[in-house]
């Protein structure tokens, strides 16, 4: 069972064992669809969810006080890959993106993709010969994303006018 991170935990949220997340998702929303969370490899089931302000606040069984939440700070959140929720065409989980092969349009190769930092653009982060390539996967930049060929194509010449090297 492959899991799928969709945040991670920040701090304990008041005295009865809620945690904080930093949701890793477009809609914090999403997680009021989860019946199970796993930190860290172990799972919890979820009994409590609420949004604000970009945060996803949790109430887990086995979790009853501000002490044993303040020891999942710090923890990544996970589900199971096949309990995520589908996603609109065109968008694609962060997990399923990485370690795609970036290339460009006429098959020159770019690097791998390491990281995503979720922004209105979202920031690519490409390794190459041991050196990073940030680039914003803005309109016009990604022409194709294969996440079962795990290969992502660009157009050459705008990614070579936002790409910072």
């Amino acid at each position: 069972m492959r899991e799928l991170v969709v945040g991670v935990v920040l701090k304990p949220q008041g005295i009865r064992g809620e945690i904080k997340i930093k949701p890793f998702t477009d809609a914090p929303e999403t997680f009021k669809q989860f019946k199970k969370i796993f930190l860290d490899g172990e799972e919890y089931r979820v009994i409590s969810v609420r949004t604000g302000e970009g945060a996803v606040y949790l109430g887990l069984r086995g979790v009853p006080d501000r002490n044993a939440a303040e020891l999942l700070r710090g923890k990544e959140a996970a589900i199971l890959r096949e309990e995520a929720p589908a996603l609109p065409e065109g968008s694609y989980y962060i997990a399923d993106l990485l370690g795609s092969e970036v290339v460009t349009e006429e098959g020159e190769t770019l690097g791998v993709l390491k990281d995503i930092t979720p922004a209105a653009a979202d920031i690519y982060t490409v390794e190459r010969e041991g050196k990073e390539i940030l680039f914003p996967a803005a309109q016009g930049v990604v022409r194709e994303v294969d996440v079962e060929n795990r290969r992502i194509v660009v157009d050459k010449t705008r990614f070579s006018e936002v790409a910072v090297l």
